[in-house]
């Protein structure tokens, strides 16, 4: 073997050695932490209080596109971008909770029992469930976009 050859050999050796002690000499990185698409959808409540569950809207539609909370819990409707407007079932006469048409119920002045429907486009809604049952909602600006409340 030629002494230039040798030479070489030992410089490759060394410099791959160098790589292989600064890779190992790097402080690990940790992976990072898996995320869920779906935001936390309950927050705690003190004894005694209701809950408040949230669900999301974007152009996707509702998510989570079903919660379920006890009597007497409240559920807020956040539109991430633009607006929405919450109607309860059936599109477009909005009377599955409280057996009123939207006609009815978000006109002026009504006084009856509480309609599960927001009445006008909006960011933000909240409503509290007072009857047990299984609540089916949509967008009344996109009725393409639906959920449901389930309520124990």
């Amino acid at each position: 073997m030629k002494a230039s050859s040798a030479v070489a050999v030992v410089v490759a050796i060394i410099v791959i050695a160098g790589a292989v002690w600064w890779i190992m000499a790097q402080p690990a990185t940790p992976a990072p932490a898996e995320t869920s698409a779906v935001p936390n959808t309950t927050q705690s409540a003190p004894v005694g209080t209701p809950a408040v569950a949230m669900v999301f809207y974007s152009a996707e539609g509702f998510s989570p596109s079903t919660v379920t909370v006890a009597k007497g819990d409240t559920v807020t409707f956040t539109a991430a971008a633009g607006t929405m407007w919450v109607g309860s079932a059936q599109h477009p006469s909005h009377t599955g909770y409280d057996g009123t048409t939207r006609q009815v119920h978000c006109a002026a002045g009504y006084s009856g029992p509480a309609p599960f429907d927001q009445c006008a486009a909006g960011t933000s809604f909240s409503f509290t469930f007072d009857k047990t049952g299984t609540w089916p909602y949509h967008d009344h600006i996109d009725s393409s976009k639906f959920g449901r409340v389930i309520v124990e």
